[in-house]
């Protein structure tokens, strides 16, 4: 599978970019806390997948991981009355899972956004934005499956520092995400 040309989000909005989405894209806050702003009824974490795994060439860039460092990585899509809004990778090294940090293996079904944004010694780092289409592993991860998946999705990822370690969060906006709440 290719991966996407990640691009940086402090340098604009990409061409392309559909101007309602660029709002969700390049929001600094929480997006779980926007999600739910947005969400006229019951916010929901459906978990996909969790385990270990090689992260993608570009999340073992972006983390400094070596080649074939091992994560754990979490799959989930954040969903309101049932309806998947986005589709989001979390990227853990197992380094970065030591002392507090070690309760991020347990989320299960609660947001990870909830945790980060709690602990006021969290870092949000570089963010990234990418355009997705079949090609791509994180498309076919969030829609690959589904009867007739859209052409091309955005996303953002971003390298955040909790507990004093790095992990690496990817969000894939999906069709049905509503205009951003102001």
């Amino acid at each position: 599978m290719l991966e996407p040309s990640w691009r940086d989000a402090s340098a604009g909005r990409p061409v392309g970019v559909p101007p309602r989405l660029y709002p969700w894209l390049s929001d600094r806050g929480s997006l779980t806390a926007r999600l739910i702003a947005a969400c006229p009824g019951r916010f929901s974490v459906r978990l996909l997948a969790q385990g270990w795994g090689r992260p993608l060439a570009s999340e073992l860039a972006a983390l400094g991981l070596r080649r074939h460092g091992l994560a754990l990585i979490r799959e989930v899509e954040l969903h309101c009355d049932g309806e998947p809004w986005v589709f989001a990778r979390t990227v853990i090294p197992a380094g970065s899972l030591k002392g507090g940090a070690r309760r991020l293996t347990l989320l299960g079904d609660k947001p990870l956004g909830a945790v980060l944004f709690a602990d006021p010694t969290t870092r949000r780092g570089r963010m990234a934005l990418a355009r997705f289409d079949r090609r791509h592993a994180l498309y076919q991860s969030a829609c690959g499956h589904w009867q007739h998946p859209p052409r091309r999705l955005w996303g953002r990822r971003t390298l955040f520092c909790y507990q004093g370690k790095p992990l690496l969060v990817n969000e894939v906006f999906l069709p049905d995400i509503p205009v951003f709440p102001r």
